[in-house]
């Protein structure tokens, strides 16, 4: 079965093949049911390699094309030139000039982010949980696509499903930190049920970044990762489920 992603009419119209994808369509079982790609989870290795390499062929690639970096919730960028199946450089967020690779990012509630220059041919793709949509990960995105005489203002991103407002919950000194360190970030909370918590509004709080980045035109797809069980991991639902483990959905991107 060949899964089939979330896609967005800006990427759409820039003429690149993308996609965030659930986690239907995969041959997982049990607690990872689904389209699990994360590497880092304790589901069958087997299993992981083949959700993979279905990602990579919906896209029409295969799975050496994939090139996802160790994340690690920083704001380092990495440029590949091919795919990485194996030995994964640390990072997280990979742009490629190369018509083939297919840039790739795991979430579980974090920020995927993909991002596209077709004049002048470069995408890319980005993990933006807090720390990292925070310390600098959509700028450093977009300044390795500037090396690739990428002019920001014609590049499109779009924010993928992610944990929601509604959805998630802080508290004070989460807001505090954001507030000292990213300078009129407030908007991005409101009060939550108690008066030392704090609901965080992370997609608009990256395409607040992306703004500040100077990216052209941007957007979230608008699904909420926690309440959709069915279709999607979640970090926080599975922490307040007990459960010991998630799986984590892959999004994807790549030239042609």
């Amino acid at each position: 079965m060949t899964p089939v992603p979330i896609t967005h009419p800006l990427l759409t119209k820039a003429g690149v093949r993308h996609g965030f994808f659930t986690r239907e369509g995969g041959v997982s079982t049990g607690l990872y049911e689904g389209l699990n790609c994360g590497l880092g989870s304790s589901d069958d290795p087997a299993a992981v390699r083949e959700n993979r390499a279905r990602v990579a062929g919906a896209l029409g690639g295969r799975f050496g094309d994939l090139a996802g970096p160790y994340q690690i919730h920083s704001a380092v960028a990495l440029l590949a030139e091919t795919g990485w199946p194996d030995d994964r450089p640390e990072g997280d967020a990979v742009a490629t000039t190369t018509s083939g690779v297919v840039c790739g990012v795991l979430t579980a509630d974090c920020a995927p982010v993909l991002l596209a220059n077709p004049q002048a041919g470069v995408v890319a793709a980005a993990h933006a949980g807090w720390k990292g949509a925070l310390g600098g990960v959509i700028q450093s995105t977009v300044d390795l696509m500037k090396t690739a005489d990428a002019d920001p203002a014609r590049i499109v991103a779009v924010v993928g499903p992610c944990i929601a407002q509604d959805s998630y919950e802080v508290d004070e000194a989460f807001e505090r930190r954001f507030l000292d360190q990213a300078p009129g970030s407030g908007r991005f909370f409101r009060l939550g049920a108690g008066e030392d918590r704090r609901l965080f509004d992370l997609p608009g709080f990256v395409l607040w970044r992306l703004e500040q980045a100077g990216v052209g035109q941007a957007a979230w797809t608008g699904h909420d990762t926690r309440p959709d069980a069915a279709r999607f991991y979640s970090n926080r639902r599975a922490f307040l489920n007990g459960e010991p483990d998630f799986g984590r959905m892959l999004s994807a991107i790549r030239l042609g």
